[in-house]
């Protein structure tokens, strides 16, 4: 039966009832944490995005392409140099989540993250991340080098200024994210020291850059007459100038890659066959399976497509057979 407002004497709604008519519906708080420290845990390592730690593996890269990846020294400082990454990203997340966690309450997939959803308070979010993000590149000056120290702290500061206003920002915003993808292929050439090539950056900076902005393109196209983008710059940019960014990208990294292979450095190889030059091969055709899912406008994250496309990782997989062969001189 419906609750009736008390009426004073005179059969009018009394001033309590009234002020709670005028009174407007407060906010909905997010719902009350459950199940203590199991699910707070949980919710952290949610939020940390697991699935997102893949993109790590590129501090081999560097050790890789200088043929430096098989020592039990590298290794080591290798999987220090992986888990230390993958701490300074948890804390861009948790800060990220912990600030966005209103608006995200009112996304129809974002509100299920863990701190939206209340299962991570926005406090604690705010201190793991604070603290992940102070003792990750304090950590990284005592067990590795000051220049792992100085290029991890400068990634959480350049992360946590594009969750601040720089992803708010027309082509800076591709900048910082192919930025966070060198500075994962260089910091593990700087844990151990080694010298990084002109080719090296080209091909793996414009290779990132290809790898963004196609997944920029392919939102794009996918919001395209849509009502609320899941990311407001997306409205500002144009599908033209997205295709035409990621295919001068792929076209730059395809250069970078084959003049890296035809130069000899005055060392001819000695190896059964040219690995060197025939890994130009499955980079060309990489790329190019790559560009089909671009074109489409389905090249989501780029792990993703890599791993749902057997063409494209048995490719992958034939490269760095001849690329590992060419570093060996075998």
């Amino acid at each position: 039966m419906p609750e009736i407002a008390p009426l004073t004497s005179a059969g009018h709604p009394g001033p309590a009832a009234l002020r709670e008519q005028r009174t407007p519906p407060r906010q909905a708080a997010p719902p009350p944490r459950k199940g203590g420290l199991p699910a707070l845990l949980k919710g952290l390592l949610r939020t940390a995005r697991p699935k997102q730690w893949v993109k790590n593996v590129l501090v081999i890269a560097a050790p890789a392409a200088a043929g430096r990846l098989l020592s039990m020294h590298a290794l080591t400082q290798l999987a220090l140099v992986f888990a230390l990454f993958t701490a300074c990203a948890a804390a861009v997340y948790l800060i990220n989540d912990a600030r966005d966690a209103e608006a995200d309450r009112a996304h129809p997939t974002k509100r299920r993250r863990p701190v939206a959803a209340g299962q991570v308070p926005v406090s604690v979010a705010y201190v793991v991340g604070g603290a992940l993000a102070v003792l990750a590149p304090a950590a990284a000056s005592w067990l590795t080098s000051p220049a792992v120290a100085a290029l991890l702290a400068a990634y959480i500061g350049m992360q946590l200024a594009y969750c601040v206003s720089l992803k708010h920002v027309l082509v800076v915003d591709l900048a910082v994210v192919t930025t966070g993808f060198l500075m994962r292929a260089m910091v593990g050439g700087l844990a151990l020291g080694i010298p990084l090539s002109r080719w090296f950056l080209i091909t793996t900076g414009f290779g990132a850059l290809f790898m963004v902005s196609a997944k920029r393109y392919s939102e794009a196209v996918q919001m395209a007459g849509k009502a609320g983008a899941t990311r407001a710059l997306l409205t500002e940019y144009t599908t033209g100038y997205l295709r035409f960014v990621w295919q001068l990208a792929a076209g730059v990294a395809v250069l970078g890659y084959c003049l890296w292979a035809m130069e000899e450095g005055g060392v001819p190889h000695t190896g059964v066959l040219p690995w060197r030059q025939l890994s130009m091969v499955a980079f060309i055709l990489a790329i190019l399976r790559y560009a089909v899912f671009a074109d489409r406008g389905t090249a989501g994250e780029p792990e993703d497509v890599i791993l749902r496309d057997r063409a494209l990782a048995l490719i992958g997989v034939v490269w760095l057979a001849m690329y590992g062969l060419a570093v060996a001189n075998w």
